[in-house]
């Protein structure tokens, strides 16, 4: 990063109230860019435990509910840097932001974005994690909508986000106990 690039994309797009250059702002974005895919990443494996039936339906809503609820926090922070960028101000992690907070934020910005959060938070949110909704289609089309609105942060030059060392031992650490919960357990479950 140069010395003196003072070039941002907008005045109003300050993170912690600096102005940041073009290099810091597609840094930040692909460090969330990243943090919401490993979300989704997440998601995904865990609805592979819920196994698909022959009937379009999941066998295990338990899981469902833990990746429609994973899924949909990665679409919060997603949307969440999606609005900082278009100079919208997000409320201190301290206070609760409500959905219609993000509703009314999206829809001065974007209609057809306001679609996507729709279906996102009806789908994922409260069909998905609440109510325990177990059909496949329709779990798939909240995902649809969940990576519609995560790759509206997609930074047009990616820089790479390496993994912590503690990230990259907890991974491990997950896998094995997996690992080892399926050769116990087997299909007794």
């Amino acid at each position: 990063m140069g010395g003196s690039v003072t070039n941002t994309i907008k005045p109003a797009t300050r993170l912690m109230g600096a102005k940041m250059t073009l290099e810091e702002q597609n840094a930040v974005l692909s460090a969330e860019y990243t943090e919401s895919v490993r979300y989704m990443d997440n998601a995904k494996e865990t609805l592979r435990k819920a196994e698909k039936q022959d009937d379009g339906y999941y066998r295990d809503d338990k899981y469902v509910r833990t990746a429609c609820g994973t899924a949909y926090l990665g679409v919060l922070r997603a949307l969440e840097m999606w609005l900082v960028l278009k100079g919208i101000e997000i409320p201190d992690k301290k206070k609760r932001k409500s959905i219609e907070f993000y509703e009314y934020s999206v829809a001065q910005v974007d209609k057809k974005m306001l679609v996507r959060l729709k279906s996102a938070y009806n789908v994922l949110h409260l069909e998905g994690y609440y109510r325990g909704e177990t059909r496949v289609k329709t779990i798939e089309s909240g995902f649809d909508a969940a990576y519609e609105i995560i790759d509206k942060i997609k930074p047009e030059n990616p820089v790479d986000v390496p993994e912590t060392r503690g990230g990259k031992a907890q991974r491990a650490w997950n896998a094995l106990l997996i690992s080892a919960a399926v050769m116990f357990m087997g299909n007794r479950f």
